[in-house]
């Protein structure tokens, strides 16, 4: 007889791997999922209309205990409020609506109205006007949603060169504070705040109704790459997220979540927003600086207490930078820190779980898939693995050829190239055609499996281990970073002949940008002036290189290609050696791969095994693994 699948009511659970193949004897289009994100919400509206949906610690200028709450039916009204702004101005099916917005109710709103009557474009408004502008031409935005004057004068600022130079753009909305002085500015400026609050609150004014393989969102996935990447998600890829990271028994009855990601990540999205929404679950917003404002962290903990708060979700760096747990703090709510994105060092996991005294659980999940393809159980985690594929989601590793086209399957237990098949996976990559944009799977979705570029291994139960990545992302604290833009601004001076950047080992960020740079034969320049050059030449503030060094060549392949992983190991040999250098030790270091992470051995010179010791537990807070040789 077949084992019965663990629930909770009617939810399935997948506490133990075994639980997934029993959830997927049932189709997945037996299982009831809401057509949209807007029926998701009105469903829980429906059924929860006074149930708490967000608190929004950092508005109207209350102490975070007092913090503005919206009900269910409040968020629904909200949203049919910017829903039939929008329309008001003259925004058609398939209209696209961007938000380069902070963390704020009105965000939620605005971008759930924007899914209900067109498709949503959140973007990080800290990116380069250049390449938000190169975002949204791509997207083909309708209107623009930026914080007004009065909430951030540089961001407005901001918004309206970037909306001068989109000639499509229907108009700016101001939201916080209204537009100010129009200033000779050719778009129109609208008070989104006034118009959204003039408008019919209990129902959509158009009789569209968005389906399943509607698009429902466009989501950038890099920080500085040069030729913008912009993953559409369609409305069934988002509901069925919503209703598979419920499958984690994270929203149960009594949960609550806390937000402190952005709103243009998926994370923020689906995680703290879609997932508990189907759910009717109340989230914790941290405002408009969530895990950045440092007052609001300064109370992290109480926050927590207060709100009884039953999980939160962050990259490493998050982890790295919590403040110390207060005496007394009861934090008998919480059941787990969720933690993705970026490579976790040994030494975050264990400080956080001593001092929470509850695990912290990885997952593993990418912009293309929607947002996770795998979490670990809370009840079977294994050492090693970033979680167990979710319910309906095929993961495996393959073989690939110098074209990067699969080859062949990999046996379990075995690296090759992650690929993924199932309702998570998007169309393929926005690219502009005669018709308007439009997604295109070329070169990144086969035969429906979408090739990820990472690194890694899938065992016989489903368990993924990450090896590395196939490309030379680098993610500083959860922020994608392409060093391609990095490496043409360093290429710009005119001594620089060759130029390599690399994710550099580092306790807070996971990993940092890294330069190596050939020169020219007659250059004079130190490496003091070209860090200089690089901080005031990079795309962004994050993109630029904390360190640059000067080398006679680059590193390359039997083909010529610049080979990377070479630079990685010299930047951790330097590390290390630094951290020898600094504890007064004479020992010698060797770097070598180990499935493609560095792994540092260690010689001792001496015999102070205290020292030693030490040393070890220093090189403990950075992702790469380390030995100290006997």
């Amino acid at each position: 007889m077949a084992p019965a699948p663990h629930t909770q009511g009617d939810r399935p659970l997948v506490l133990l791997a075994e639980d997934v193949p029993v959830i997927e004897r049932v189709p997945l289009h037996e299982r009831g999922l809401p057509a949209s994100t807007y029926e998701l919400l009105v469903r829980s509206a429906t059924a929860h209309a006074d149930r708490p949906a967000l608190y929004l610690l950092g508005e109207d200028g209350l102490p975070w205990r007092q913090a503005p709450c919206w009900s269910y039916g409040t968020l629904l009204q909200r949203v049919h409020q910017a829903a039939n702004a929008y329309l008001s101005l003259g925004l058609g099916e398939g209209g696209v609506v961007a938000l380069m917005l902070p963390n704020l109710g009105a965000t939620y709103a605005a971008l759930l109205g924007a899914q209900a009557v067109g498709i949503a474009g959140p973007v990080n408004p800290m990116l380069a006007e250049d390449h938000l502008v190169e975002i949204l031409t791509l997207t083909g935005a309708d209107l623009l949603l930026a914080p007004g004057p009065g909430l951030s004068p540089e961001l407005w600022d901001k918004a309206r060169r970037i909306a001068s130079r989109l000639p499509g753009l229907r108009a700016l909305l101001a939201v916080g504070s209204p537009p100010g002085p129009q200033n000779g500015l050719t778009v129109e400026e609208v008070d989104f705040d006034a118009l959204a609050a003039a408008q019919s609150a209990d129902r959509l004014l158009t009789e569209h109704r968005p389906k399943p393989e509607d698009l429902a969102a466009y989501f950038h996935t890099g920080g500085t790459t040069g030729v913008p990447k912009v993953a559409p998600h369609t409305h069934a890829m988002e509901t069925y997220m919503a209703w598979a990271l419920g499958c984690s028994g994270a929203y149960l009855d009594d949960a609550v979540g806390l937000s402190g990601l952005p709103l243009f990540h998926v994370n923020a999205v689906h995680v703290t927003g879609l997932g508990p929404f189907l759910h009717g679950r109340p989230i914790v917003s941290l405002g408009p600086l969530g895990y950045r404002d440092k007052t609001l962290m300064a109370d992290f903990w109480h926050i927590i207490e207060h709100y009884k708060v039953t999980s939160f979700s962050g990259v490493p760096t998050v982890y790295a930078n919590l403040p110390a747990v207060p005496e007394g703090v009861d934090l008998s709510s919480l059941r787990a820190g969720a933690v993705g994105a970026a490579p976790l060092p040994k030494k975050v996991r264990s400080t956080f779980e001593t001092a929470a005294k509850v695990p912290m659980l990885e997952g593993y999940g990418l912009t293309e898939a929607t947002c996770a393809t795998a979490a670990t159980p809370a009840f079977a985690p294994r050492e090693g693995s970033v979680g167990l594929r979710l319910p309906y989601q095929q993961v495996k590793a393959v073989t690939v050829d110098a074209d990067e086209r699969p080859v062949a399957d990999c046996p379990p237990g075995r690296t090759g190239v992650l690929a993924i098949k199932g309702p998570s996976v998007f169309p393929g990559y926005l690219r502009p055609g005669p018709d308007g944009p439009a997604p295109d799977p070329t070169g990144k979705i086969l035969d429906g499996w979408l090739l990820t570029g990472d690194l890694g291994k899938v065992d016989e139960d489903g368990y993924l281990y990450l090896t590395g990545r196939a490309k030379d992302l680098i993610i500083r604290g959860g922020h994608n970073i392409d060093p391609v833009l990095v490496e043409e601004s360093l290429l710009a001076h005119p001594e620089v002949s060759a130029a390599a950047v690399i994710g550099a080992p580092d306790p807070h960020s996971g990993e940092v940008p890294a330069a190596y740079l050939v020169l020219t034969e007659d250059a004079r320049a130190s490496e003091e002036e070209l860090l200089a050059w690089a901080r005031a030449h990079a795309p962004e503030p994050a993109a630029a290189p904390k360190a640059v060094h000067i080398v006679a060549a680059l590193p390359t392949t039997a083909v010529g290609k610049i080979y990377k992983p070479a630079l990685v190991q010299d930047a951790v040999h330097r590390l290390v050696a630094g951290e020898l250098d600094r504890a007064g030790l004479a020992g010698q270091v060797e770097v070598d791969l180990r499935d493609g992470r560095p792994h540092a051995i260690i010689r001792p010179a001496d015999g102070d095994a205290d020292r030693y010791g030490l040393l070890s537990a220093e090189l403990d807070r950075y992702s790469f693994t380390h030995e100290i040789a006997s």
